[in-house]
């Protein structure tokens, strides 16, 4: 499928860049989001958040790297190899979130309160699904199709500039 070989990284040094991209982007605004909606609306509240920001991308590169070849299996399990590119990032994409907000749900919390508190684990149920229809729409509609967008102008430009090397080697 050539929206594969454009819109997707194609060797180690894009898949960091591709990573680094979605992960900046989904902590800066799932993050103050996530906490907003826990302690308020407010500038205090913002400022708190962008405070704890470098912990919790720590943690979602980490969960990323982690989660990457189970929600990679769980996707397969629900898409065929003749599914269009849409359905397959858009399954793994709700594959990922879903694993990591299981684990960013509870780590967040105890990061954004500074010790490891039971009452996180109690309200795990209440707090899961919001945090995930968050994470998924800030998914879906913002990271995720900025970074393609980044790695499809990349891969033009490499394109475009072996095309010439090509040439001029002729």
């Amino acid at each position: 499928h050539m929206e594969f070989y454009m819109k997707l990284p194609r060797n180690k040094k894009e898949a960091s860049l591709f990573l680094l991209v979605i992960s900046i982007l989904s902590v800066n605004i799932i993050g103050p989001l996530v906490t907003f909606y826990e302690l308020g609306f407010n500038l205090a509240v913002w400022k708190m958040a962008i405070k704890i920001i470098p912990f919790i991308w720590l943690s979602v590169v980490s969960l990323v790297l982690i989660t990457h070849k189970p929600a990679g299996l769980l996707t397969s399990l629900i898409v065929e190899k003749e599914d269009s590119f849409g359905a397959q990032i858009t399954l793994n994409i709700l594959c990922t979130v879903f694993l990591m907000f299981i684990f960013m749900t509870l780590i967040g919390g105890w990061i954004g309160a500074g010790q490891i508190r039971l009452d996180h684990i109690q309200t795990f149920f209440l707090k899961w699904p919001r945090n995930f229809t968050i994470s998924l729409a800030v998914e879906l509609l913002l990271a995720q199709p900025i970074a393609r967008l980044m790695i499809l102008k990349w891969h033009h430009l490499k394109d475009k500039n072996e095309e010439y090397r090509q040439c001029v080697d002729l």
